[in-house]
């Protein structure tokens, strides 16, 4: 008997672990004044890299939150991506995005925001598969053939312990779980991932390890043998060991001023040029790309069935405590455990008239959010994507990251702020957000 069909106690399975976040503060709420509509002033040229007008005075119209903000732009390596959405008289969306201080060539630790792309790409791969009986739901075993590897034969978190590509998918964006990133990515590999993101012209990107697991290059450049079975235990698809020798990019990607390595200071930038990298302007078309598929060219297009954009969509927005499968303890994982944009470090029930789609990171002092954020009651859409860097003694590893008192009260009030700058934006139709309207599981 294959052991999909044992039942293991938990110190058998690869750790599962939740996002990698620091402990949230919590932070007040705030009452705003909204932007005058007089500092619209249209990004026309729409051209990455670079700032326009817009995104600055909305800021400094709010000196409260963010003149410190502002002044340490450089030192907080900030970068916004603002995207106003307005709908024609068939619905039909139109976006106008606006840039502040973006630059691909301005190094940020993606964190957790890689989940996004490998969950897709893990979707594709089982439709380019394209194997009678291999689907998101098909049980799916990791198995070691590399030192350093670790298997899975079950998921106590799934309705019947079986571990599958959908389970890992929900995890991913419910609560940005390390684990179930890591087994997508040895699913696809290195090459599979890199490969595809640049064919689809993500060029900004590259994806090369594994997550929370302490791996040296060449482990994470064999990810596990992998296998798919039926119900009645039979093999469907069997994926020897895979290794990648995929070519890493020439980068100089460093950061702080020191770190601690193996409980030693090492007085120098540590180099992340060998860690991933996804520039703000792929995550946000990324996104975008799953949001409104019929608004990128066509081979930025992930290769998804109507089922993949639904399973994505509807976990992307549903709140922990609305999930049947897996159970979350809402005191840990609260409704705004994974929407730093608007709500930070807030905990308890937020309005569930407002959705917001996102796929937020949080590592190295770095916080990132990539977010459409859906207002169903007033009738609003906005994309929002924003990085800051917050460690201000200059020192990686030594878990002093300045999250609670500067990056969670900054993208609170950066979401808050455009929010309610789309309040008051005019419209010449209101949109139909319908298809954005989705039955949750509780």
């Amino acid at each position: 008997m294959h052991p999909i069909l044992k039942i293991y106690p938990m110190a058998a399975l690869a750790f599962c672990c939740a996002c990698g976040h620091a402990k949230k503060a919590q932070s007040s709420e705030i009452n705003s004044p909204i932007a005058d509509s007089s500092l619209v002033e249209e990004n026309t040229n729409n051209v990455p890299n670079s700032s326009d007008k817009l995104i600055e005075n909305i800021l400094k119209a709010y000196p409260q939150y963010f003149d410190s903000i502002l002044a340490k732009r450089k030192d907080l390596k900030l970068q916004i991506i603002y995207t106003a959405i307005d709908r024609d008289k068939k619905n039909h969306p139109s976006f106008v995005s606006h840039y502040f201080n973006v630059n691909a060539e301005n190094y940020f630790y993606p964190a957790s925001t890689v989940k996004m792309p490998v969950a897709l790409l893990a979707l594709q791969k089982l439709n380019e598969l394209n194997i009678k009986g291999v689907d998101k739901n098909t049980s799916f075993i990791t198995e070691t053939g590399f030192e350093g590897e670790t298997p899975v034969y079950n998921d106590p978190n799934s309705p019947d312990g079986r571990p599958t590509i959908a389970n890992y998918v929900r995890k991913i964006f419910l609560v940005s779980d390390n684990d179930a990133y890591n087994r997508l990515y040895e699913f696809l590999g290195q090459e599979y991932i890199n490969d595809h993101l640049h064919a689809m012209g993500y060029n900004n990107s590259c994806i090369v390890h594994r997550l929370e697991v302490s791996m040296n290059e060449e482990q994470h450049r064999n990810t596990n043998p992998v296998k798919f079975f039926d119900s009645a235990n039979n093999i469907l698809y069997s994926q020897p060991l895979q290794r990648s020798n995929f070519v890493y990019p020439d980068r100089h990607d460093s950061v702080a001023n020191a770190y601690y390595k193996n409980g030693e200071l090492i007085n120098q930038p540590m180099n992340f040029s060998r860690k991933n990298k996804v520039g703000l302007q792929d995550l946000t078309n990324i996104l975008k790309s799953i949001l409104f598929p019929q608004e990128v060219a066509p081979n930025q297009r992930f290769n998804l069935t109507e089922e993949d954009y639904a399973l994505v969509k509807k976990y992307m927005s549903q709140f922990p405590g609305e999930t049947t499968f897996p159970q979350y303890d809402t005191t840990e994982f609260y409704d705004a455990y994974v929407k730093l944009l608007k709500y930070g470090s807030g905990k308890g029930t937020l309005p569930k008239q407002i959705r917001i789609f996102n796929k937020e990171g949080d590592a190295y002092g770095f916080l990132t959010d990539i977010a459409y954020i859906a207002d169903f009651e007033n009738n609003i859409e906005f994309m929002l994507s924003a990085t800051i860097y917050c460690n201000s003694d200059g020192v990686m590893n030594d878990d002093h990251y300045d999250y609670d008192t500067v990056g969670y009260p900054y993208l609170k009030h950066l979401g808050e702020v455009f929010y309610n700058y789309e309040l008051q934006r005019k419209r010449k139709h209101t949109p139909d957000l319908s298809t954005f309207k989705i039955a949750y599981d509780k």
